[in-house]
Formats: structure tokens, C-alpha cells, sequence
């Protein structure tokens, strides 16, 4: 049985909490594979997180950020990242990834989300220019990127959700440095998904992959999400 944690507070009014349980059924299905899902909440993750984890086979940071935890969500994420286990984090997961990267590769222990201390002079997630919000825009994504490859193309369309905080772009160049590469960037060249190169899947989208649910479809990059849990569970 393959095990995916997924890291948020879970809430029932939120379109995208329904929405991923229903998109890892719909690729598990298309697969052949079992997959049981355990939401973890944030502040569960405070404290002896290593021990907590070690049963997934994948994590999955979610949408509805303020979490109750912050540190629980970004010891999580660090968890995945250095024990290589197969991540994705979804708008609020991309946002807290990025920071999560900040504080412990780049040394950036100042690191600040705008939604969760805006009077931060280091803010690594800032407000975006122009609300997206619950908006569907093209993407570019990077030649040789792992996303790239994950959709067979250059160019999708995607899905926003509740979404007002992104990537300040000041820091790109410091993160692609450090090995967290763009993968992705809207019409206005702002960056929309990224992934850590030296990672078997550690991806991260501002938009919402997961809403492909609501159509019914099974989405790519969900479907290798799915796989690469399938592979760390025969590992």
C-alpha cells in the first residue's frame, strides 16, 4: 500500500481540500494502484516530525495557508526535501516550499512570508502585483525541466485558486543557484512553478493542479506524483 501524507488543516469549505483527495483517487485509479491518504495537520508536525513521516511514501503540502503551524508545515517540507522523499506543494505548499528552501539552503534564517509577517524586511513570498484569483492563464515551462518533461510540452493552461502571494522575483536568481530551479513562468515572465533539481520529485505550482478534479481528469502532473510514490514504496 502506498502511504501520501498530506500536509495542511484540513477544511471541508475549501474547494481544494475535495478537490485532492478526488484527483489522487482519479490517478491512483488510472494507474492500477493503491493509495491511502492521511491528512496531517500542521501543528502535529512541531515537534518528532521525522519519526511522524518516515510511514509516507509521498507528502503533499496543500492550498489554505495561514497555517495553524507554520514551522509544522515548513518541517514537513524539509523532511521531504532531505530525505528525498517524492513532494509536491500546491499554492500555499509552493509559497511555504520556497521558504522552507530559504531558511535552511540559504541560510536566509530571516525569511518571511508577507501573509504571515508582512513588516518583515526579508519577505521570500510577497504579494503578487495582480490578484489571479481563481483565473486560468497560460504557462511556459523550462526546456529540460522535470515539469517539462512531466507534460510533454512547453506551454499548458492552468488554474489559480484563492491565491495573493507569490515568489518575490529579487530572490530568483539566489534560489536557481542554490538548485531550485524555475520550471515555469506566467505570460509576464513571473515565476509559477519550480522544482529542486537534485530531488527524484520535488515540484511546486502556485496555481492548483488539483482542480482538474472537478472536470473529472486525471492530471500529469498528479499521475507522476502518483508513480514516483509507487517507486519509493517498492524501494
Amino acid at each position: 500500500m502506498n502511504k501520501i501524507g498530506l500536509i495542511g488543516d484540513f477544511d471541508a469549505n475549501v474547494v481544494a481540500h475535495n478537490a485532492i483527495t478526488e484527483a489522487i483517487k482519479l490517478a491512483s485509479n488510472y494507474l492500477d494502484c493503491q493509495i491511502e491518504m492521511e491528512w496531517i495537520p500542521t501543528s502535529s508536525l512541531e515537534n518528532d516530525f521525522e519519526q511522524k513521516l518516515a510511514e509516507f511514501q509521498a507528502l503533499w503540502t496543500v492550498p489554505a495557508s495561514p497555517y495553524k503551524s507554520m514551522q509544522g508545515a515548513l518541517n514537513g517540507i524539509r523532511f521531504a526535501r532531505e530525505q528525498k522523499v517524492p513532494f509536491l506543494g500546491t499554492c500555499g505548499g509552493f509559497q511555504h516550499m520556497i521558504i522552507e528552501f530559504g531558511r535552511n539552503v540559504l541560510g536566509l534564517s530571516e525569511a518571511e512570508h508577507a501573509e504571515e509577517n508582512p513588516t518583515s524586511s526579508l519577505l521570500l513570498v510577497a504579494p503578487l502585483t495582480c490578484s489571479v484569483s481563481e483565473k486560468t492563464h497560460t504557462f511556459t515551462l523550462t526546456k529540460g525541466s522535470k515539469v517539462a518533461e512531466i507534460y510533454g510540452d512547453v506551454e499548458i493552461v492552468e488554474q489559480y485558486g484563492i491565491c495573493n502571494y507569490g515568489l518575490n522575483h529579487e530572490f530568483a536568481p539566489l534560489l536557481e543557484k542554490a538548485g531550485m530551479r524555475i520550471a515555469g513562468v506566467d505570460t509576464d515572465g513571473e515565476t509559477r512553478i519550480m522544482e529542486l533539481i537534485n530531488h527524484p520529485f520535488f515540484i511546486g505550482t502556485l496555481f492548483q493542479p488539483e482542480r482538474s478534479a472537478l472536470k473529472k481528469k486525471v492530471h500529469p502532473l498528479i499521475r507522476a506524483f502518483i508513480q514516483k510514490a509507487a517507486i519509493q514504496s517498492r524501494g
